[in-house]
């Protein structure tokens, strides 16, 4: 097995928002805001090879919407998907399967492509894989998530063909999965958000999703104001990061904009960042 850490680009969002109750006098030091209260954060996908599998964890925003929508979240820098696959050798045909930890648009909106007036996949010999629970979530949205799932991200996956199901428990918990990879599978965020855990070079990655989105978000109370049930994550942070801390678990951050990979401590003031690292230093 060999894994890639792809960057789809960056976007902003604000600091507010992305950091809850936290006050800004705390969390700027982490993500500085620009003048509009916005911090810049990552897309990073995760790319496993895995024999004959070519499994891509997530694919960002993509490029089809409008240029008004792009305009709410500041998309900057130079990385792509299609780049960040080249760099390792790969075209997106390449890919077998593409797993999405839930259908938010900034993890999924790269998984269709626009095709003169229809939306078609972007993978064409990939499975799309989704779970049951947050796909009713997403296609029958409640008001506060709404704006995040958008019918062109996901209903084409579905018209495809190329939707598979992950079965999961009803509640949060570790479970296993057909793909290779254990999953935590957590509702704090959203409901059945999949989170992939990988064992790799005798070490274990965890892919972190909505659940610990950069680094500047391990203290337990540091909770994004988008989570549906702020007090639900905090519970479900708590039990991963204890066995991070425990087990020596690498975390891969999926919106840092810096860090992409960390390792826990556990201190008197609860769980911290340890070290920083990226995949390309585990042996």
């Amino acid at each position: 097995m060999k894994l890639y850490a792809i960057n789809n680009g960056h976007f902003k969002l604000d600091g507010g928002a992305m950091f809850g109750v936290v006050p800004k006098s705390l969390w700027k030091t982490s993500n500085p805001p620009d003048e509009n209260n916005m911090c810049s954060w990552a897309m990073r996908s995760l790319l496993i090879e895995d024999g004959d599998r070519l499994i891509l964890v997530d694919c960002g925003m993509g490029d089809k919407q409008s240029e008004k929508f792009f305009g709410y979240y500041f998309l900057h820098g130079t990385d792509t998907l299609d780049a960040g696959l080249a760099q390792h050798g790969f075209h997106r045909n390449d890919i077998t399967d593409v797993f999405l930890t839930h259908l938010h648009f900034d993890h999924c909106g790269g998984a269709i492509v626009k095709s003169g007036d229809l939306y078609v996949p972007a993978f064409k010999n990939a499975k799309f894989w989704s779970n049951q629970r947050h796909w009713q979530w997403a296609t029958q949205p409640n008001p506060r998530e709404k704006a995040s799932f958008l019918k062109e991200n996901i209903l084409p996956i579905y018209e495809s063909g190329q939707l598979n199901f992950v079965d999961v428990p009803q509640s949060s918990a570790f479970t296993t999965s057909s793909l290779g990879f254990d999953l935590y599978v957590v509702d704090g965020h959203t409901d059945a958000q999949m989170l992939p855990i990988i064992s790799y070079k005798g070490q274990t990655i965890a892919f972190m999703g909505d659940l610990i989105p950069s680094s500047g978000h391990i203290p337990l109370p540091w909770v994004m104001g988008y989570d549906t049930r702020p007090l639900l994550t905090m519970q479900e942070k708590e039990v991963l990061l204890q066995k991070a801390a425990a087990e020596s678990w690498f975390l891969f951050f999926e919106h840092d904009p810096v860090c992409e990979l960390g390792t826990i401590i556990q201190t008197e003031r609860g769980p911290r960042l340890d070290k920083k690292s990226r995949l390309e230093d585990i042996l």
